[in-house]
């Protein structure tokens, strides 16, 4: 740092880099490591060689060579290597005495190496040391029996000495230890290699028990299979399925036992084997055993074997569904469906029983409308299929017990069981299963149902009966009155047809009186009883004035063939214009109007026509204001409105509406006029003062107020 005159420092300027671009060439770390390598910068010289020319230097040498090794292993005791590279140089120099002495003093230090047990054993046998090897050995799996790779050295060894006896008694004691799978099938392979297929069959039973999976089962079936025992292999295979029994099973082993048996030719066999399969493995642990099964009916079976085989694979899709969720009834139809139609009969009924024994959790009847349907799909095919009347009857009073009647009850299923008593001409029973029905819980349905098959039975007494009990039950049911008098009318009485309908009209409430009121009215008229026809529109009018009632009435009068009857219609229609003109509903009264009118034009004359026209009203378009629901504006909505030229008449504003109308007619004229001479004022010139000014301002405002006021008269 330089300093100047006065004692201060100056601090040396530090040079710009004028050109800030990368270099063309860029120099990266790997390449400064190949060219380090290349020149060789770290390699260091090789010692040089040492050529001993006598015994003594020989001796010196092996003195440092040892005290070096003495001094790296008093250094670090634990550390093996040392040990071992200490050995194998007294090794080297044919040392055997001094390298086992190495050996076994590591051996006190680290007894549990592996390594170390390795290379002692090694030595020995190279140096053809046998018994020394065997003791090694022997020490090693004693100490440490679960290293497999001692094992597999030892009985190598003795293999390779010939020592068969000694070798297979080593595998005996490995085999007490119960090793892994590649032990087992060493043991086998050894035996085998000596032809000694009984002791390797031996051996397998003992591997089975050991080692209890599948494949091993397999492999033993397998190797007597490859060896000629075909019955061996057989029952090693049924042994097998026998041992997982069918909670443990896989569908591995039932494929290697159908395709054994498909190597035996016994397609028979390997059918019965792939059905008893499907039978006790789940659906999604058998996609293989499917594959193989439809592969097998392919090229060994017909077509009702295919079949068998899709059939299979449905069903066993349907008894999974059925297990996930016992109480999808739409799951057990299809399943039922499936085995009625590829099944024998005692299968079917215990697929019926294991769907009906389902019931609904809930005594709600919206919960059992699936599951009746499976009685009585039951019922039908016992009856229809299996012919067997005595287990339909029994399946028909199962159901019927089983329903909570006091909450609900099916009536189907009453009326089915006393159809199926019909069709066993056991008419006595069916009436006392429809008698028990009514009594324990009547319903529209089974009255109804009953009466049919008593009218069936041309029964009319018990249908009288059956009519009075049902009207009873529900007195304001129109349509059983109808039936009623309808049954007693077919029988000819008249009378009693004529007291039922007095009953019927007579009862405080009532579903549909119009309809009964037009039964009674049309039974009248084809008894052609006109003047009771008459009574009965009378009565009816007294207690409604529809406008229906008396275009019906006068319809009636007009289709009676009578001189008078185009004068009684004309009276009817002008009862009705009288009596409908207090009415509120304008439609009501102008359809009779319009149906006067259709009256008169093809009955009536110039006159009554004329008459009945005056009579219509005049459609208007009004305005309305609409208010919500919280009172607030809403706005105005367009709405027809008919004004009847008689109540015109009693209404004053409508008059002066009319009168409003006519003088807005006359008006038009009157101010095109002015118009005109207005034109013709301002051509003569702008001559005006202040009055005229005035009335004509004043004329302005009167004509609009005129037409606010005809506006607000008039509809819009």
């Amino acid at each position: 740092m330089a300093s100047t005159a006065a004692g201060k420092q100056r601090i040396p300027k530090v040079a710009k880099v004028k050109n800030k671009a990368p270099a063309e060439v860029q120099i990266t770390a790997e390449q400064l490591l190949r060219e380090a390598k290349e020149r060789e910068l770290e390699l260091l010289p090789p010692p040089p060689k040492q050529k001993i020319t006598d015994k003594e230097e020989l001796n010196d040498y092996k003195l440092r060579k040892r005290k070096a090794f003495e001094d790296n292993i008093r250094k670090n005791r634990t550390i093996i290597s040392n040990w071992i590279k200490y050995a194998q140089w007294e090794e080297s120099l044919k040392e055997i005495q001094r390298a086992r002495s190495i050996y076994e003093r590591a051996l006190d230090v680290d007894h549990r190496n592996v390594t170390l047990w390795l290379k002692y054993a090694e030595m020995e046998m190279k140096s053809r040391q046998v018994n020394h090897a065997r003791n090694i050995w022997d020490r090693a799996i004693t100490i440490l029996p679960r290293v497999n790779q001692f094992w597999y050295k030892y009985t190598y060894m003795e293999e390779m000495l010939g020592n068969v006896a000694g070798c297979r008694q080593v595998f005996e004691r490995w085999m007490e230890w119960e090793p892994e799978e590649q032990a087992w099938h060493s043991y086998i392979n050894f035996e085998l290699r000596y032809k000694e297929v009984d002791k390797a069959r031996t051996i397998y039973e003992h591997f089975v028990l050991v080692h209890p999976e599948v494949k091993n089962w397999i492999k033993y079936a397998r190797f007597e299979e490859k060896h000629g025992y075909v019955a061996h292999s057989r029952k090693v295979y049924e042994r097998a399925v026998e041992f997982f029994g069918e909670e443990h099973v896989e569908e591995n082993l039932f494929v290697a036992f159908a395709k054994f048996e498909e190597t035996q030719k016994e397609f028979e066999r390997v059918r019965v084997i792939y059905k008893y399969a499907l039978d006790r493995i789940p659906k999604h642990q058998a996609q293989e055993l499917f594959k193989n099964y439809t592969m097998f009916e392919k090229k060994f079976g017909d077509r009702r074997g295919i079949e068998d085989v899709i059939v299979s694979k449905r069903r066993f899709q349907y008894e999974e569904e059925v297990k996930a969720n016992p109480h999808n009834y739409d799951a057990w139809f299809d399943y039922l469906r499936l085995v009625e139609s590829d099944a024998d009969a005692d299968t079917v009924r215990e697929v019926y029983e294991r769907a009906i024994a389902n019931v609904p959790p809930l005594q709600e009847k919206r919960h059992w409308r699936r599951y009746i349907y499976l009685w009585i799909n039951y019922a039908l095919y016992e009856e229809l299929e299996t012919k067997d009347p005595e287990r339909t009857r029994q399946v028909y009073q199962a159901c019927l017990e089983l329903i909570p009647h006091k909450k609900f009850t099916f009536a189907k299923m009453w009326l089915l069981h006393a159809q199926f008593e019909i069709r066993q001409k056991n008419l006595q029973n069916s009436r006392k299963i429809m008698g028990t029905a009514i009594g324990k819980c009547p319903k529209n349905k089974l009255f109804k149902g009953y009466i049919e098959l008593e009218l069936q039975l041309r029964e009319f007494d018990r249908c009288r009966k059956l009519y009075e009990k049902y009207l009873e039950f529900t007195p304001e049911n129109c349509t059983t009155w109808i039936k009623f008098a309808e049954l007693e009318t077919i029988l000819g009485d008249m009378d009693r047809a004529r007291a039922i309908f007095e009953l019927a009209i007579g009862q405080p409430r009532l579903d549909m009186p119009e309809v009964l009121w037009k039964s009674y009215i049309d039974f009248e008229i084809e008894q052609e009883e006109f003047e009771n026809t008459r009574n009965l529109y009378r009565r009816l009018l007294q207690r409604t004035q529809h406008v229906k009632v008396w275009i019906s009435f006068a319809k009636f009068e007009l289709s009676i063939d009578e001189p008078t009857r185009l004068l009684k219609c004309r009276q009817i229609y002008e009862e009705a214009n009288k009596s409908m003109r207090s009415c509120e509903e304008k439609e009501e009264r102008l359809m009779l109007l319009e149906s006067w009118r259709d009256f008169e034009k093809e009955f009536g004359s110039d006159s009554t026509r004329d008459r009945v026209r005056k009579l219509l009203p005049e459609k208007v378009k009004k305005r309305r204001k609409l208010t919500a629901e919280d009172g607030s504006d809403a706005g105005w909505e367009e709405y027809y409105d008919y004004i009847f030229p008689e109540d015109a008449a009693n209404q004053p504003n409508l008059k002066l509406l009319a009168m409003a109308k006519m003088w807005k007619r006359q008006q038009q004229p009157e101010d095109e006029s002015i118009q005109m001479e207005t034109e013709q004022q301002n051509t003569h010139g702008d001559r005006s003062d202040g009055s005229s000014q005035e009335e004509k301002e004043e004329e302005e405002r009167e004509g609009s107020r005129r037409n606010k006021e005809e506006k607000d008269q008039s509809p819009p």
